[in-house]
């Protein structure tokens, strides 16, 4: 039995508090949207799992949507089609059901990753797409100086992908996912070149490791990274990577394949 939240949110975080400017902050990046495009090679249907409010659906494919927060259903465009209220773990579709699946930022929110991963394999034909971050490169974001506490909830929320892989089974890849200066999907890594981002709160709040520190915690951090921009020691120390085109950070996608 998969617990679910008030608003229907299952796993470790609670959507309907901190998702609800969420489609305002995470606009699908082209660049990523191309790269799960050809992974998806030429499947008509497609099963998106813990769809959100539709980042990174394809809109000339067949999609069907599976996403348990009622609060990112209601934010869902409305040229894309209406979103199942339901779990990875249990999907209401039959074996072999769609051409390919995918989920994107959504794996570690699940309560039980392995049903869910097994459940994605069982109700499709060809590939399972997964676009998650590799733990073991977390922290190596420049972030961490800062806010080690939200990066540390980030290693330990996303599973191994070489876990995932197994589970899936198949013939699986990992393709690294480079991050563009201009990112439009608002992650942590995405503002990697601009910092400044991170000083709003709105934006903080559409990354869900966020919300796994104290009110108190994140002000401290925040102070800290103001503190830095404003007498330019983070400039003398990362001020590089403003320019950078973009970034090799942890972000990964997983294909597996029958």
């Amino acid at each position: 039995m998969v617990e679910r939240k008030a608003d229907g949110s299952a796993g470790d975080a609670d959507y309907g508090t901190i998702g609800r400017d969420y489609a305002s902050f995470r606009q699908p990046e082209p660049a990523i949207e191309a790269l799960i495009g050809r992974a998806l090679g030429a499947a008509r249907t497609v099963l998106n799992v813990g769809a959100g409010a539709g980042s990174y659906e394809p809109l000339d494919r067949d999609v069907t949507a599976v996403e348990p927060s009622a609060s990112m259903r209601a934010q869902r465009p409305a040229h894309l089609s209406c979103a199942i209220d339901g779990v990875a773990e249990s999907l209401p579709f039959p074996d072999r059901h769609f051409d390919a699946a995918m989920t994107t930022f959504s794996v570690h929110q699940w309560s039980h990753l392995d049903d869910g991963l097994r459940e994605m394999r069982r109700v499709t034909r060809g590939p399972v797409i997964v676009l998650s971050c590799d733990p073991d490169l977390v922290r190596r974001f420049w972030l961490n100086d800062y806010a080690p506490q939200v990066l540390e909830a980030e290693a330990r929320r996303y599973p191994a992908l070489g876990h995932m892989r197994a589970v899936i089974g198949g013939v699986s890849e990992t393709v690294p996912v480079p991050i563009p200066l201009m990112c439009r999907d608002g992650f942590n890594e995405a503002y990697y070149g601009r910092p400044e981002r991170l000083l709003d709160p709105a934006a903080r709040l559409a990354c869900s490791a966020w919300s796994f520190v104290s009110e108190q915690t994140a002000a401290d951090y925040v102070e800290a990274l103001r503190a830095d921009l404003e007498s330019g020691a983070w400039d003398r120390k990362y001020g590089h990577v403003r320019t950078a085109p973009e970034y090799d950070g942890s972000l990964r996608l997983v294909v597996a394949r029958r």
